[in-house]
């Protein structure tokens, strides 16, 4: 097993450390993931860690389905039309993925202050 699919298995186990998983570390394991499943598979297993690690953190609030799921079709959608053999290389493509703000262009803040918007999926507020 490589260490990529290594490290995947210890993310979907919940064995990564929340102190030590920044935006960019959600941006690349979504990268990876999508990899290796399709988008149901990945958004499936990513948000189920995720939602472990934040409870796990003592933070369950912390955990955000809209954000969670827009930013995953973000990453599948530029995966789409930029071909890059590593997250290096899409990082670099991709360089507003890795900042948090990168919704704005699709959703108002107080659409995804909402706490429906922490529960499930909102589609995007486009009516800026």
């Amino acid at each position: 097993m490589d260490d990529k699919v290594a490290e995947l298995a210890r993310f979907v186990r919940g064995e990564l450390d929340p102190a030590t998983f920044p935006h960019c570390e959600h941006v690349r394991i979504g990268f990876e993931m999508l990899r290796r499943h399709d988008f149901a598979e990945t958004a499936y297993h990513y948000s189920f860690a995720l939602r472990a690690m934040a409870a796990r953190a003592g933070r369950p609030e912390a955990f955000h389905q809209t954000i969670t799921i827009a930013f995953l079709s973000l990453i599948a959608e530029r995966m789409v039309w930029v071909d890059v053999a590593d997250f290096p290389a899409f990082e670099r493509a991709n360089p507003d993925l890795m900042d948090k703000s990168a919704l704005a262009h699709w959703y108002r803040p107080e659409r995804l202050a909402m706490a429906a918007a922490r529960r499930t999926f909102l589609l995007p507020d486009t009516a800026k």
